[in-house]
């Protein structure tokens, strides 16, 4: 059993081919997919593509290069689409992807960083974990997650300190690792990656992002998640059975609302 905690299956470019993606990943033994909005409008593309491929759950939220255009009306919306519907939709797991990102050159950070609070905010009344995004501005989430407590959740592609790693850790987060840790010039994510406690650990692809270096800077997809596993279990000296337990346990424990999967 393999659990991607993170990947965009609803994004455009999967439009061509998604059934295969999906299909494919299921073949490949990945039997879980959080699929991650990343602004109001993909909301309703999020949970129809959950709905349409078993073992898909939304995370509904607006990622912080998306803050831009988005507004105050936006966040009313999230409100509305994290209560329970009472039909068959697919409960979202998670508030996400959220959070903040100072490799961009951005003349609003404010705007980010309002945008980030409010969902803090919105997934604390609402008791939902969050993904959170936290590019080149580990410290300035940290400093938002020690003010706004919420219910644990991951930290995205993790790229930290091992300090930073631990206080993640301390506020009930997993840290997430992908393709990154495959290329052989990613060393602190490499060397993170291997000494973490296994128990701090969650698997994703980020697809279509963040591809692996088999790759070649192509399309990433979640059926690579298995190879992505084998690097991490060489560089902890373990099984990739013994690791791919290990991560769907802490994805399990830090998403709940998985274990309602089909």
């Amino acid at each position: 059993m393999l659990i991607d905690t993170h990947c965009h299956l609803a994004a455009d470019e999967f439009a061509d081919d998604r059934d295969d993606v999906a299909a494919a990943a299921r073949a490949a033994g990945v039997s879980a997919l959080v699929v991650p909005a990343v602004d109001a409008t993909s909301f309703p593309e999020v949970r129809a593509c959950c709905a349409r491929y078993p073992g898909c759950a939304p995370a509904y939220g607006i990622h912080p290069l998306y803050v831009q255009r988005a507004s105050q009306a936006d966040l009313d919306t999230l409100r509305d689409w994290l209560r329970p519907s009472g039909d068959h939709s697919p409960r979202p797991v998670a508030v996400g992807e959220i959070g903040l990102d100072l490799f961009i050159v951005d003349p609003d950070f404010q705007r980010q960083e309002y945008f980030f609070v409010e969902q803090l905010k919105i997934a604390r009344a609402a008791d939902l974990p969050v993904l959170l995004h936290v590019r080149r501005a580990i410290d300035q989430v940290l400093k938002n997650l020690r003010r706004i407590r919420v219910r644990g959740g991951i930290a995205h592609a993790f790229n930290g300190s091992r300090q930073q790693a631990d206080e993640f850790i301390s506020l009930g987060f997993k840290l997430g690792f992908g393709g990154a840790l495959t290329h052989a010039g990613s060393t602190r994510i490499r060397r993170l990656a291997a000494s973490l406690p296994l128990d701090s650990l969650v698997l994703e692809t980020d697809a279509p992002d963040m591809p692996p270096a088999w790759l070649a800077g192509g399309r990433n997809a979640p059926s690579q998640l298995p190879r992505i596993t084998e690097a991490l279990a060489e560089l902890r000296a373990i099984e990739p059975a013994e690791l791919a337990r290990a991560t769907s346990a802490n994805a399990l424990a830090v998403l709940p609302e998985l274990l309602s999967l089909d």
